[in-house]
């Protein structure tokens, strides 16, 4: 395929035939059957890093395993980091260096503790059932997806935890790429890095531990949903946390004396908009969410999560709550309202777009593949974007996993090995930049 950058021709020769597909298909799927079942669970109310010890478990598979494919610097540090890394083909050294980024844990939402996964051969369109939840059933009219998946073989869990797709599909795909350069020299490519970290799933800028030296300023995170997906926008996000702090007074004498915070939290979150809120919001629509509140009626701490793609559309929704506080400290005398804001992570487009070639060679990639590219936006966060603001620019791939942080999560198997494969295609098209 010819393609096309900066009226610059580009010839691309590689050819993935059918040894090499089969090959990625078969690596890939015995991988990600062995990975789901290592519980990598991570738990928000930790403070360490990573945030459960059997990340580590899994980390330390990894880590055996990319020395048995013979990968150099290869390393697991004390945070459950593990890096490698690949020379370039012989003739590619001067080429601008890429990584590849995957996670190792599964999202505290639903239980990730001894998932057995069960493969649906030849997907015929009817509900899927599951074996240890016997109410439980999947249909197309949750994930209108499936109905491009019939004839494929899907996975599922057997319905009482996640499967894991997210991110465990991704490190499989990542992988049997791995193995796929080792077994296959006709595959050219430059420097490549890899890299699994740990808690992406608690978005607490744990990525940002990462040994900078062991990320080149162009990575890739192989975490995304249906195939052909390609991820470079998300939420500009920030964290509100409110403490109320009011009297409290017996009840039989509290007339004029008492201020009650917990009454006085309901009254404030009420003024919240209804339609700006996570359930009434979706495609570019930002919100409130009012995740945590608690207390007693002299003190409620509450967390509100502050969401939208336009930074503009935040600082309204900021400056909402501080006009807010300042409004219920004059009509209830004697409340003290202490309002914090924490930034959590930026909208990753403004800083990949100052690099379109990154975007450019991966919808070529996902072309090549025989997919055709799907540019979604997040309406969440990546470890992308906190890469991409300290100066990594790392747009999102597609690893294949749907309906994720559910019971009912599944991914058709042919996922598995077109990721691998848009992984292969990508390193060989950036082997015609020079640094």
């Amino acid at each position: 395929m010819t393609v096309f950058h900066k009226s610059k021709k580009v010839l691309i020769n590689m050819k993935i035939d059918k040894e090499i597909q089969d090959f990625l298909l078969n690596d890939a799927l015995e991988r990600f059957l062995r990975y789901v079942k290592i519980w990598t669970t991570s738990d928000e109310s930790s403070t360490s890093i990573p945030s459960t010890q059997n990340q580590f478990e899994l980390a330390n598979i990894l880590e055996q395993e990319l020395r048995s494919l013979g990968l150099d610097d290869v390393i697991q540090d004390d945070l459950g980091f593990v890096y490698a890394y690949i020379p370039p083909s012989k003739g590619y050294e001067d080429v601008q260096p890429i990584g590849f980024l995957a996670h190792l844990d599964t999202s505290p939402a639903v239980s990730g503790k001894d998932v057995r996964p069960v493969i649906h051969r030849n997907y015929d369109g009817k509900d899927i059932k599951f074996l240890q939840n016997k109410d439980l059933r999947l249909t197309i009219n949750d994930s209108a997806n499936l109905e491009e998946y019939i004839g494929l073989d899907i996975i599922t869990s057997q319905g009482d935890t996640l499967l894991g797709a997210d991110d465990k599909a991704g490190i499989a795909e990542i992988m049997a790429a791995c193995a796929c350069w080792q077994q296959f020299s006709n595959l050219k490519h430059g420097p490549i890095f890899i890299c699994f970290s740990p808690d992406e799933e608690l978005g607490k800028s744990v990525i940002l531990k990462a040994d900078r030296k062991r990320l080149p300023d162009i990575c890739y995170t192989i975490d995304g949903g249906e195939m052909g997906e390609l991820e470079i926008e998300c939420f500009d996000a920030w964290r509100a946390t409110i403490a109320f702090r009011g009297l409290s007074f017996h009840t039989g004498y509290a007339k004029n004396k008492m201020i009650n915070a917990v009454h006085i939290a309901c009254r404030f979150f009420s003024e919240l908009p209804e339609a700006e809120s996570p359930e009434h919001t979706e495609n570019r629509e930002g919100f409130f969410h009012l995740s945590k509140c608690q207390g007693t009626a002299e003190e409620v701490l509450a967390s509100i999560l502050i969401r939208d793609f336009d930074l503009k559309e935040n600082q309204r929704r900021i400056d909402f709550l501080k006009n807010l506080k300042i409004l219920y400290e004059i009509r209830y005398p004697g409340l003290k309202i202490n309002l914090n804001f924490e930034h959590q992570y930026q909208n990753m487009q403004k800083f990949i777009k100052k690099n379109p070639l990154i975007v450019d060679l991966a919808k070529n990639a996902i072309k090549l593949s025989g997919l055709e590219p799907k540019i979604h936006i997040i309406r969440g966060g990546t470890d992308g974007a906190q890469l991409s603001a300290e100066g990594i620019l790392t747009p999102n791939l597609f690893a294949g996993g749907m309906l994720v942080h559910s019971r009912k999560e599944y991914i058709p198997t042919l996922a598995l090995q077109k990721a691998a494969e848009v992984i292969l295609y990508l390193a060989e098209l950036w082997t015609t930049e020079k640094l």
